[in-house]
């Protein structure tokens, strides 16, 4: 029985572990008076934090990245004048 409440609270340990660095797919654009400055801090932040930069955009000031939640939110506020988070989906017109 012992055995068995030990492997219990382990696996609770691990997925608390897990859950924690679980990262969105997010898209990151900026408005077009934004400072560069501004984008690379932001860049650093993600990345600092474990995140990762899948695709920098030329057409416009912009990101996309995989990012965990508490670095979202601290992204979002430092950059919240400027910024446009949104999450990183595949968008059909037929519903599908």
């Amino acid at each position: 029985m012992k055995f068995f409440s030990f492997v219990l609270g382990a696996l609770a340990l691990v997925s608390g572990a897990i859950a924690v660095d679980i990262q969105k797919s997010v898209i990151i654009t900026y408005k077009e008076n934004t400072p560069d400055s501004v984008i690379k801090q932001d860049k650093k932040a993600i990345v600092d934090a474990g995140g990762v930069i899948t695709h920098e955009y030329t057409l416009m000031k912009g990101f996309s990245a995989k990012v965990n939640a508490k670095t979202l939110e601290s992204v979002s506020a430092s950059s919240e004048n400027y910024a446009t988070i949104e999450e990183d989906k595949v968008v059909s017109t037929f519903g599908i």
